[in-house]
């Protein structure tokens, strides 16, 4: 993905959310794995994190045990704003 992209995805909101995914493994299920996801997504409703949820237990052999997520919006209204005017020393 662009910077710019990316860019435009945080002014519109989204933040980087990150997925730690505990999965049993297919051919011994009695051990855990653990897969680490991220994207860009919108909190509350992670349309995003959902669909990934969805393909995996669609496609991947592997059965869900459980997914702990955080999320963080990297540009937030407080820590922008628009500068006016410049002040030069010496």
């Amino acid at each position: 993905m662009s910077d710019n992209a990316e860019m435009e995805l945080m002014l519109k909101g989204y933040g980087l959310t990150t997925a730690q995914i505990l999965y049993h493994m297919p051919d011994h299920h009695g051990l855990l794995q653990t897969f680490i996801w991220q994207h860009y997504d919108i909190a509350p409703k992670f349309p995003a994190l959902y669909r990934f949820i969805d393909f995996w237990q669609e496609k991947i052999e592997g059965a869900l045990h459980s997914v702990a997520y955080t999320h963080r919006k990297l540009i937030a209204p407080n820590e922008w704003r628009n500068v006016a005017g410049e002040l030069q020393l010496h």
